[in-house]
């Protein structure tokens, strides 16, 4: 039985390709994400022509007990989680307050942190029994600097933040890794920044900040979550700031 890598947000860029990189070292990736079955079913697919070992599932983050069920069934059915990754973003927007109703601001902190603290609370338990586990967190320039207009974000994600700083006291000391990564620039994902943007104005931003490795390449950041993920304890990650060379970073904005 493979280990398991679970992505809780596995859409075409962070996530899915987070899951592509563990399953070709070996572990079972499980992919989940709330729409889209044939782009679920297209990385699966990609994972498994590459001699991999994947299964994927649609599932809405915020419905009760769908994280819990999902960890569950995973851990009975398919392999121990060894490693699991949470990808959901919480962004609904650029607002004022007047326009920030509560409904939309509750939404923010139900993806941003509430669906961590489930995550943790149904497969933390699972890896302190077994004697380890890291859990990776993707975060967002807003868990550290708020913006006009971003008030559910900001707070989702700094909430995000300081719950991963509260799961690392009590965890680490039992061999659970958890890190917090800013993801602090623009991402070369079709599923966030290209829809964000529309086809047209996605592929001219490729065809020029990309093409300078001005773009965060999803491959690239699969690259750290891995060694995140293998670094040994004495040497741990809690936080870290990804960016691209050419920008600047959240404190000089």
């Amino acid at each position: 039985m493979k280990p398991v890598c679970l992505v809780i947000g596995a859409g075409a860029g962070i996530g899915g390709t987070v899951g592509k990189r563990f399953a070709k070292e070996g572990y079972h990736a499980v992919l989940c994400r709330r729409t889209d079955q044939a782009g679920l079913d297209k990385l699966v697919d990609a994972i498994e022509s590459e001699g991999g070992s994947a299964s994927g599932f649609l599932m809405n983050a915020i419905a009760a007990d769908s994280i819990e069920e999902r960890v569950a069934q995973v851990e009975a059915d398919v392999g121990p989680i060894e490693v699991a990754i949470y990808n959901l973003g919480a962004q609904i927007g650029d607002r004022s307050l007047d326009n920030t109703s509560a409904k939309a601001f509750e939404m923010g902190w139900r993806l941003g942190t509430l669906g961590l603290f489930r995550l943790a609370k149904a497969a933390c338990p699972y890896m302190v029994e077994r004697g380890g586990g890291t859990l990776i967190v993707t975060s967002a320039t807003a868990a550290v600097r708020g913006n006009a207009g971003q008030h559910s974000h900001a707070a989702a994600m700094g909430g995000r933040r300081l719950l991963c700083q509260t799961l690392n006291a009590e965890l680490s000391p039992r061999n659970i890794h958890v890190a917090h990564v800013v993801v602090d620039g623009s991402v070369d994902a079709p599923d966030t920044l290209g829809k964000m943007l529309g086809a047209e104005r996605f592929q001219a931003l490729r065809d020029t900040k990309g093409a300078e490795d001005g773009l965060m390449l999803p491959e690239r950041i699969a690259d750290t979550y891995w060694h995140i993920a293998g670094q040994h304890r004495s040497v741990w990650t809690h936080e870290l700031d990804l960016r691209s060379f050419s920008d600047l970073p959240w404190w000089n904005h």
